[in-house]
């Protein structure tokens, strides 16, 4: 069944450019939830059994870990036999900062909510950071400084499974403790939302924002240390959009033509209530990596979206725990892209597919203008996760948008104004049957001493060196960068000498929609991926980690101190 399985996916999914993988066939794939469904049990052991990248650990020997437990959960909710399209796209609340003793500010309240994902499934309990399972988009202006008190009135008992094994999670902290981030934003340590600085329920932080950047799309999320995996799966995330007058002047659609599409993925048993899997170990409940069933948009598993003969931008997030979108239309037309993470490309481009890899936004317009009366839809690999239904004219006479020839001006940083670069090698550290146990960056846990010190206003080239067989968007807070490149070596080699990469194949450029400022790059197993960033704004202490958050949390994250 499982080689069939295999060879039908792979004739679903084609041929992707960048270096295969395990999990990147399988996050990339979303036509796997359409003809199969593992529960995967990947107990944990003690870190005296694992080796790296198949190299066992001379230093430490173990015996054959004993069998899997049996996993015992609830009853699944079929999500793929679900009645698809039967609800409407839901718009979050949009939220202005207004004044407030002088400053521009907001009050942001995190609590438990019930909603429904679908017509044909019972409410479901969500954390959100408002009384609505989609959290308020913030809009605010660049160069205009805010002021968010974050407010924690969530319950006191987590309602999913904690792994108390992992750092900064024991028994000694309350199980429910939050700490936001504001992904992308140039801000102060002390507002960055730094993992080890959380609050508890009845609590608040106040942050400020300069917003001392381009027009983009930013996205808020708990960073909470050992806890950002399941607090975001319970729904604590939401969107926050920068404009400035460089995105004005280009008279982009806007308004109701101007839409959030929020992408994720969950399970549910057949009560409605969201189900995070778990190893099979109840001493240690971590998995690798998460993948589920139900792919949702804007809280609704596969919504629909009454749309106008007319050119559309869509601003979009993925903000799953380890699920990539390779999405396209149905009817082969193109997605126009128009920004990244940091803001506008230079000049669109047109894409049949788009890779969407955790954390990572895409502003893209599309032009329903030909389409008048018809129903198509935006897929994910082969499966149709939301319905476009084109009216047949549009609602009043408007003046009609246009895609514009070219969007903002950004100079390539030249190599040459680097002062320094950084090995970041990737560690995946195995047991002797396979199963993931820790990731590493360096072989470094969070916990060790720093060991990336940037100065401010100084400019570096980081090259991560992937040795696992897992793509991963690798995040750096504070900072935009540029891509420079990728480039395949020899990992077997790597790992003997673990000094300089052995190349198997001239560098390959960044692709045209990545000539834009980022900050989450995708990281191909084998691969040499490199960046040039500047780092500036603010001094003190911030983190930089893979945005697979099961990675995250096991320990594929280190503090970097930018010194004056």
């Amino acid at each position: 069944m499982r080689a069939s399985f295999c060879i039908v996916l792979f004739l679903l999914v084609g041929v992707h450019p960048l270096p295969s993988s395990r999990r990147t066939f399988l996050q990339k794939a979303s036509a796997l939830s359409l003809l199969y469904t593992a529960q995967r049990a990947l107990p944990q052991s003690s870190m005296a059994c694992m080796h790296m990248g198949g190299i066992h650990n001379p230093q430490q020997m173990a015996p054959t870990p004993t069998p899997n437990p049996p996993r015992i959960g609830p009853r699944m909710l079929p999500t793929l036999a679900l009645a698809p399209f039967v609800d409407a796209l839901p718009l979050p609340e949009v939220v202005r900062p207004t004044l407030q003793n002088g400053h521009r500010s907001l009050t942001i309240t995190m609590q438990e909510i019930r909603a429904k994902v679908h017509r044909d499934v019972a409410p479901t309990r969500w954390w959100s950071y408002g009384p609505d399972p989609l959290s308020p988009l913030i809009e605010a202006r660049s160069g205009q400084p805010i002021q968010i008190r974050w407010v924690n009135n969530l319950p006191t008992k987590h309602f999913l499974p904690i792994d108390y094994s992992l750092h900064g999670c024991g028994h000694d902290v309350p199980d429910v403790r939050t700490t936001t981030h504001l992904h992308g934003a140039k801000t102060a340590s002390k507002d960055d939302g730094y993992p080890e600085d959380w609050f508890t329920r009845g609590q608040s932080r106040v942050c400020t924002y300069p917003l001392q950047q381009d027009a983009t799309a930013l996205w808020y999320h708990d960073h909470a240390m050992g806890l950002t995996r399941l607090n975001t799966y319970a729904g604590l995330f939401g969107m926050f959009l920068i404009r400035d007058h460089v995105e004005d002047a280009l008279h982009l659609p806007s308004g109701k033509y101007e839409v959030p599409l929020i992408f994720y993925d969950r399970n549910f048993g057949v009560d409605g209530q969201i189900f995070y899997d778990v190893s099979g170990d109840p001493e240690n409940p971590w998995i690798p990596e998460f993948s589920a069933d139900g792919i949702l948009i804007n809280g609704k598993i596969r919504p629909y979206f009454e749309v106008e003969p007319r050119l559309y931008r869509f601003r979009l997030l993925n903000t799953a725990n380890s699920r990539f979108f390779l999405l396209s239309l149905s009817n082969g037309q193109p997605l126009t892209q128009i920004g990244s993470d940091q803001g506008l490309l230079p000049s669109p481009v047109d894409l049949k597919r788009l890779v969407l890899g955790c954390a990572e936004r895409a502003d893209i317009l599309i032009d329903f203008s030909q389409l008048a009366g018809q129903t198509l839809h935006l897929r994910t690999s082969a499966f149709d996760i939301l319905e476009f239904r084109v009216a047949k004219q549009t609602a009043a006479p408007v003046t009609m948008a246009s895609i514009p020839k070219t969007l903002r001006t950004i100079e390539r940083i030249p190599e040459s104004a680097a002062t320094t670069t950084r090995t970041i090698a990737l560690y995946d550290y195995k047991d002797n049957v396979e199963r993931s146990m820790v990731m590493l960056i360096n072989r470094k846990r969070w916990h060790d001493p720093v060991t990336e010190t940037p100065k401010l206003n100084s400019t570096e080239i980081w090259e991560f060196i992937n040795l696992t067989e897992d793509t991963h968007p690798m995040h750096l807070h504070l900072v935009r960068f540029q891509v420079l490149d990728r480039r395949p070596f020899y990992t077997s080699v790597y790992r003997q000498n673990q000094n300089k990469p052995t190349y198997t194949a001239p560098a390959v450029p960044p692709e045209p929609n990545e000539l834009g400022w980022k900050d989450t790059v995708q990281c191909p197993p084998g691969t040499v991926t490199r960046i040039i960033v500047r780092f500036e704004g603010f001094t003190g202490k911030y983190l930089y980690h893979c945005h697979i958050l099961e990675h995250e949390s096991n320990d594929m994250m280190r503090p970097f101190e930018v010194i004056a």
